[in-house]
């Protein structure tokens, strides 16, 4: 059979769907933001955290109702081209797809880092960086073996990650603290702390690039993101609030969780927090190892990139090219230590899909004779919540995210005009 002209087929329910935002969300960032949050804004930690969870709510409702329209693998590209025509398809999923190559390198070097608290061989000039090209290799044969053996794998890390946060919060309960009066900060530490909470949910959108391989993805994608950034809000709200009367004491040091987990739980806690820290960033690193070969599957398949990419593995039915082509990317960017400059753009780009996906929204719905009041307020609230975010970006991230529009836009005119293998309208 000619993988050329098959398709991935539909395995994924609902929960294997909701591993991807909620693996998409929780990384490293909530084995350190507890602390931080706690020493910026005390025992209002929290509900800070509460506050950054409903002022990003109308960003994820606007994906949840962009994605609740298609049903193809591909994200923010199908979303682009529907909206505003191929060329910004094709620079919102270029953009994206380098960044997550150079993301998931770095992301990997902070994993070994992690591990090699427990297992110090791995932290050498040598050793790092080949534990880092075989940790990439792991994640690139199992993606390429099938989609059920990715989310099994996916499951179960996120078990190892999730379980040492559970019992940490259920040792709070025996750890004898006071949560103590709540003071609100004042408004310009509010202002501050609201940019660490957007960055904890960042993340979560990875779900919709792998849609062609859901079993019911216009019901199952848009769930799963309103019901996990809700999750992931009140998980972040359990785990402050452990730290809190566990030992706010820790706040500001370095594994600052892994220091009250010690106490709570002693030298057996600490450890699991470490290797729950480093399976959190493997996971996060895995959930994108699956859905980043499917945008480049869906370009493929749109027509923006050469149809070897679009080629499908007749025994496993997955996305053999793009995917291998993926794995082998990111272990030699990780090889290379230079690699860094590029990945400081990815936060920007991100938010560049997000404003694209969201202005997305309206022009579908004006084209279609009528715009939902509540759609366009939060599209409003999440356009400029982004913007306001990348008004804080760096001047480095802003010339790195114009060098790749203007390769990707070269690659665009060079390219051969394909034509797509299935209509927008189709879904």
């Amino acid at each position: 059979m000619d993988g050329k002209h098959i398709a991935p087929p539909r395995t994924v329910g609902f929960w294997g769907t909701a591993l991807f935002p909620l693996n998409g969300m929780i990384g490293a960032g909530i084995f350190a933001l507890p602390a931080v949050l706690v020493a910026a804004v005390g025992n209002f930690a929290p509900w800070m955290m509460l506050v950054g969870g409903v002022l990003f709510l109308p960003l994820a409702l606007c994906y949840a109702w962009m994605s609740a329209r298609f049903e193809h693998s591909g994200g923010s590209v199908l979303y682009g081209e529907a909206a505003f025509g191929r060329f910004v398809g094709f620079q919102a999923g270029w953009a994206r797809y380098v960044s997550a190559i150079v993301t998931a390198a770095a992301n990997m070097h902070v994993m070994v880092a992690y591990l090699a608290v427990v297992f110090p061989g791995l932290d050498g000039p040598v050793a790092a960086p080949v534990a880092v090209a075989v940790g990439l290799a792991i994640i690139t044969a199992i993606n390429l073996y099938g989609m059920r053996a990715s989310v099994g794998t996916l499951g179960v890390m996120t078990a190892i990650k999730l379980v040492p946060l559970a019992a940490l919060v259920v040792s709070a309960f025996f750890a004898g603290g006071e949560l103590g009066a709540v003071a609100l900060p004042e408004f310009s530490q509010v202002e501050t702390v609201i940019l660490l909470t957007f960055y904890a949910f960042i993340g979560f959108e990875g779900v919709i690039e792998a849609a062609g391989e859901f079993k019911n993805p216009k019901r199952d994608v848009p769930l799963s993101i309103v019901t996990m950034v809700s999750g992931v809000t009140l998980i972040y709200m359990a785990v402050i609030w452990a730290f809190i009367l566990i030992g706010p004491e820790f706040a500001g040091e370095n594994n600052a969780l892994a220091g009250s987990a010690e106490a709570a739980m002693g030298q057996i806690g600490s450890l699991a927090i470490v290797i729950a820290a480093s399976f959190s960033i493997g996971a996060n690193n895995f959930a994108s190892g699956v859905a980043q070969p499917r945008l480049m599957y869906g370009m493929a398949r749109r027509g923006m990139l050469p149809s070897w990419f679009a080629y499908v593995h007749p025994r496993f039915l997955t996305p053999f090219n793009a995917i291998l082509f993926y794995g082998v990317a990111a272990i030699l960017f990780g090889l290379w230590e230079g690699f860094t400059v590029l990945a400081v753009a990815g936060t920007l780009i991100r938010l560049v899909t997000y404003i694209v996906t969201s202005c997305a929204l309206p022009v579908l719905e004006h084209r279609e004779g009528r715009i939902v009041p509540l759609h366009l307020a939060c599209v409003i609230f999440a356009v400029g919540s982004s913007l306001f975010i990348a008004s804080q970006t760096a001047l480095q991230a802003w010339l790195v995210l114009g060098g790749i529009l203007v390769v990707g836009a070269v690659l665009y005119f060079l390219a051969a005009r394909q034509q797509p293998d299935y209509a927008l309208d189709e879904g």
